[in-house]
């Protein structure tokens, strides 16, 4: 059977790979002033790391079409920032308060690349569903 939207997997898998990024994101810059998480310790930027599926993804044919997916969702081993507000309920003794390490310049300019990421797979999708729609077209 021969496939019209050949391709479209592999950007598929690639926008949910990028929906999933955008949200972890969000999540950084929602807790960019979190001092006490739910284990009692300030919450730590999270990393989504990326893979290719190459290997998993070999069609009927023997051709084979990357897909970029998560791998996984890891922490970010960078200490937090010590501030020095001794009014904090999450102060020590010394009136220091342990903050996320999260630059809010840093996830923003995460955030406009997996954006823009996500607008070019959509626009692949869109131009290969016009494509197979003048194909279509031709017979008639």
């Amino acid at each position: 059977m021969i496939q019209i939207l050949t391709g479209v997997q592999s950007t598929a898998a690639a926008l949910d790979a990028e929906r999933q990024r955008i949200n972890v994101i969000s999540e950084n810059i929602a807790n960019a002033n979190t001092t006490h998480g739910l284990n009692g310790k300030p919450y730590q930027r999270q990393v989504v790391v990326f893979e290719s599926a190459l290997n998993q993804a070999v069609n009927a044919d023997g051709t084979q079409a990357p897909a970029e997916q998560v791998a996984r969702i890891e922490s970010d081993p960078r200490p937090p920032i010590q501030v020095y507000d001794p009014g904090n309920p999450d102060a020590d003794s010394n009136g220091m308060v342990a903050m996320p390490n999260i630059d809010i310049h840093e996830e923003m300019a995460d955030m406009i690349s997996a954006s823009r990421t996500f607008e070019a797979n959509l626009a692949v999708v869109k131009n290969a569903r016009s494509m197979a729609m003048q194909t279509l077209a031709i017979g008639k």
